[in-house]
């Protein structure tokens, strides 16, 4: 009997990977040289480095690009070459397990992915794309739990009458968490996620996450444009808003009423028209919460509007690409 001795091929990750794969896109359009920086700096506090900040970072994007669990990141990374190049990885590292993800939420946390999701805010403002001369305002319901059973039989062996927001904190595991109304028939318990978009390219500029109580006026301070126009619906059109659009010097405008005063049918049919595209921006995300808490949620809107705009930021930059292809100059990112 004769074998054929086995031949080795050396196999680089790179050329694994298409180059005009959308990961490297995404690392060609974000310098993320400070939030490398900024991680490992948050790093060196840690006696535990395992497999480094930034990486985790990396790691946890990709969840959310993808719309990944956990457990299903962990097999993600550890079956897709493309995902071990953007996160740096090489073809024989270990990925990390399921586990690890938690961890990172917690080492990196919510105040550090604020600045993160800032930086880049305005990396993309820098560059045109965000401008904040219209802006699109609404907010929308985050649920925590479908069902409150549980929580309604602690209240009757307690004794009380209503649960309600003054009392589900008792007896609720989400002590965050409360209930909100869309109107007098539509209810849910969890949160209210506001957004501000700007309307110039689809971008989302401002995210935050409030009680499910806390009305769309009120949250509105929390994702208000330093700038120009803000169009919204019916919820903004209170004395809240109005009072914040005028410190700091915005144009509202604002669907009205059906009683209020200098109501304008033809005007705000016009403002639904503008303000109906941009109402995507909730239109693939989930209603329904993963974690709890308000920080933890908060994590994970910033989470989510980062991996958004990066798949916006594609389109945006293939489309200018077609168009000088084309000749024809593409519009301009300011005014």
């Amino acid at each position: 009997m004769s074998f054929e001795p086995k031949q080795m091929e050396m196999i680089c990750l790179d050329d694994l990977v298409p180059q005009n794969h959308v990961y490297r896109k995404f690392l060609t359009l974000w310098d993320l040289s400070k939030t490398e920086f900024e991680l490992e700096k948050l790093e060196q506090d840690s006696d535990h480095k395992g497999y480094g900040n930034f990486r985790m970072f990396l790691c946890l994007l990709l969840q959310f690009v993808e719309d990944l669990s956990d457990r299903e990141l962990e097999k993600f990374l550890r079956e897709n070459t493309a995902s071990k190049l953007f996160c740096r990885f090489s073809l024989t590292d270990k990925t990390p397990d399921h586990t690890a993800f938690t961890r990172a939420r917690e080492k990196i946390g919510t105040q550090k992915l604020s600045q993160i999701f800032t930086s880049l805010r305005n990396q993309l403002k820098s560059q045109g794309y965000i401008s904040e001369v219209f802006t699109f305002v609404d907010a929308t319901h985050l649920i925590s739990k479908a069902t409150l059973w549980k929580e309604r039989d602690k209240a009757i062996e307690a004794k009380l009458e209503k649960l309600n927001n003054q009392t589900v904190t008792n007896f609720a595991s989400d002590k965050d968490a409360r209930f909100g109304a869309k109107s007098k028939n539509k209810f849910w318990f969890g949160y209210k996620k506001h957004v501000s978009v700007d309307m110039q390219s689809g971008l989302i500029n401002k995210v935050a996450i409030t009680h499910a109580n806390v009305i769309d006026s009120k949250g509105f301070k929390n994702v208000t444009p330093k700038q120009g126009a803000v169009y919204a619906d019916k919820g903004y059109c209170d004395k809240n808003v109005q009072l914040v659009a005028k410190v700091n010097n915005l144009h509202l405008c604002a669907i009205k009423k059906n009683n209020m005063k200098g109501k304008n049918f033809d005007l705000d049919k016009w403002y639904c028209s503008l303000r109906s595209p941009y109402e995507r921006v909730f239109s693939n995300c989930s209603k329904r919460t993963r974690y709890k808490g308000i920080a933890k949620n908060q994590f994970h809107a910033f989470m989510q509007t980062i991996a958004f705009n990066l798949k916006r930021l594609v389109v945006l930059t293939e489309k200018n690409a077609q168009l000088i292809a084309k000749n024809l100059n593409p519009p301009p990112l300011t005014t």
